[in-house]
């Protein structure tokens, strides 16, 4: 099974929604809050050349946010990977 980390905020509405999408499909993930890390979007910059949240983190890798989560579960992508 895929290992799926999420760095998050609270006031983040793609934050919810990519929780949402991992629930609907049943997917356990870890749920990383940012919220009290003044420093959270440098953090995330060196993790992925982003400053945003949501971050997905599928085995290691850095997918992206929101989009790039649903883009794989449209195409069943990440659902063949947990499957495995």
């Amino acid at each position: 099974m895929a290992e799926i980390t999420m760095y998050t905020t609270a006031w983040c509405g793609y934050c919810r929604s990519a929780k949402q999408l991992l629930e609907r499909e049943e997917l356990l993930y870890e749920e990383i809050s940012v919220d009290d890390d003044p420093h959270f979007r440098q953090r995330m910059f060196e993790m992925s050349g982003r400053s945003t949240v949501p971050q997905v983190v599928i085995d290691g890798e850095t997918i992206g946010g929101y989009q790039e989560l649903a883009r794989l579960l449209a195409s069943g992508e990440l659902i063949a990977d947990v499957d495995v």
